[in-house]
């Protein structure tokens, strides 16, 4: 069962303007009168790589931009991982909750356990800034932790009951469904590495920074086809975002018209063609995960 929402907190801006970067143990926090975005990021540095540029451009059109840890990575590294994360956020401006107690979202871990914890963490959240968007990963992202959590998300906002719109990103899968492109520019890259060296330990161990520019560069020739149509014009500007936007109606999930990205409609309603079905369904990669646990391999 969802627990008791609890009272946020106050908290005090930057001499910026950006808000002031906090944790705590119960996740608590507050965004005064301004427009939430929750991100839900599986693993420390997702919030620099699933869609940084999106999450950039809500924060720079006023929103306020927070970021739900729902790891901190395998056991030995947590303390860094935790300490990177936190300049990471400080660096892009992002609010930082960290909850408590974490589920184990690793290959080894219970899925399903980690999925009904997740979502009652997203769904404390969701009370605390009602009506707030969600951004976070697909359902089908190919790696376990982040299904898990795009399966939390799901069922955190069908729990809430009311309306609910969600950016999902994809890392290690393709989206097959994107509808929203995001154009950036070569100032904004370098803003989205700044703060992803935060993360030293894990650039160091893969180069996710060239990953962050070159699949923007990829995005940039491909997206407004696979968003607009086959035959439309490429990007005009060097570096792309492309994102799946679902709203979920209180009655179901639909997918709206493809169009670019303007944080000014973020929040507009929109009527779209009914996709529960895809979220509801079971990922390839689970399945075939399932399956081999059936065969023993």
């Amino acid at each position: 069962m969802p627990r008791t929402a609890r009272q946020p907190r106050s908290r005090s801006d930057r001499p910026d303007g950006r808000p002031r970067v906090h944790a705590t143990g119960s996740g608590e926090v507050t965004a005064g009168s301004r427009r939430v975005v929750l991100h839900i990021s599986p693993h420390p540095d997702d919030e620099l790589i699933g869609a940084p540029a999106t999450l950039f451009a809500l924060r720079d059109a006023g929103w306020h931009v927070i970021d739900l840890a729902c790891s901190l990575g395998r056991v030995g590294q947590r303390t860094r991982r935790r300490a990177e994360l936190g300049e990471a956020c400080r660096r892009a401006g992002f609010e930082l909750v960290v909850p408590g107690k974490l589920p184990g979202i690793g290959a080894a871990d219970d899925p399903e356990r980690a999925q009904l914890l997740l979502a009652e963490l997203i769904a404390d959240q969701l009370r605390l800034h009602p009506g707030c968007v969600l951004a976070g990963p697909s359902p089908h992202d190919g790696h376990h932790g982040h299904e898990v959590v795009g399966r939390a998300i799901v069922d955190a906002a069908e729990s809430a009951g009311r309306g609910s719109r969600w950016l999902i990103w994809g890392l290690w899968a393709e989206l097959p469904f994107p509808n929203l492109l995001i154009e950036f520019g070569r100032d904004r890259m370098g803003e989205i590495k700044r703060a992803l060296a935060a993360h030293a330990g894990e650039v160091a161990r893969n180069d996710y920074a060239a990953l962050v520019e070159s699949r923007a560069r990829t995005n940039a020739i491909l997206g407004p086809e696979r968003v607009h149509g086959f035959g439309s014009r490429g990007s005009r500007m060097p570096f792309a975002e492309l994102l799946t936007h679902v709203n979920f109606t209180g009655n179901q999930w639909e997918l709206p018209a493809s169009r670019d990205f303007a944080p000014q409609h973020v929040l507009d309603e929109t009527v779209g063609t009914p996709i529960g079905w895809w979220l509801h369904a079971e990922s390839a990669h689970t399945r075939l995960r399932a399956n081999a646990r059936r065969n023993g391999s």
